[in-house]
């Protein structure tokens, strides 16, 4: 079996690093990345499914949502199972399509405002939110509040996961 080098200039290191997964060698001034054996496994490129094997359902993604203050008739705990939508969330279906379509492999779908964020001095009210539960495999415990622009923005993400408590004729 043979081996193909290529010599990569410094300055194209780190677009090398995104796009290759082979191990780089230092050469003088230059990288090399040896190729792969043709008989490699392959990794696969897109994160594992949030379904169970077989699409039967019964992934364990389930989530209580408790919501005050929200000054509606969302105020509650709700329990939410998804890989099928189901439980006494008003809007099952959808909040299960709200979290799916914010899962990305490698983030935290229920992240925290980063510290050090410059957010907007803007109150969006008293309302307050707290899941719990399994989401994609993992454990979650999120709380939620409309205290500033980046908690609000936060919050509506996961509408209709939490009630949609954006103002009308405002995004």
């Amino acid at each position: 079996m043979s081996q193909v080098n290529r010599s990569v200039p410094a300055g194209r290191l780190r677009r090398l690093l995104l796009v290759t997964a082979g191990s780089l060698v230092a050469v003088g001034s230059t990288f090399v990345v040896p190729a792969a054996p043709a008989q490699a496994a392959q990794l696969p490129l897109a994160p594992p499914s949030l379904r169970a094997p077989g699409g039967s359902g019964g992934s364990g993604d389930h989530l209580t949502v408790t919501v005050r203050d929200a000054g509606t008739d969302a105020d509650g705990t709700y329990e939410l199972s998804c890989h099928p939508a189901g439980g006494d969330h008003p809007d099952a279906g959808g909040a299960c399509a709200a979290l799916d379509r914010g899962t990305r492999w490698g983030k935290d779908t229920f992240a925290p405002v980063p510290q050090g964020s410059f957010c907007t001095m803007q109150y969006g009210g008293s309302a307050t939110a707290h899941v719990t539960g399994t989401w994609a495999g993992r454990p979650v415990d999120a709380r939620y509040d409309r205290s500033d622009g980046c908690e609000i923005a936060r919050w509506d993400r996961l509408v209709p996961l939490l009630p949609d408590l954006r103002q009308k004729g405002r995004p």
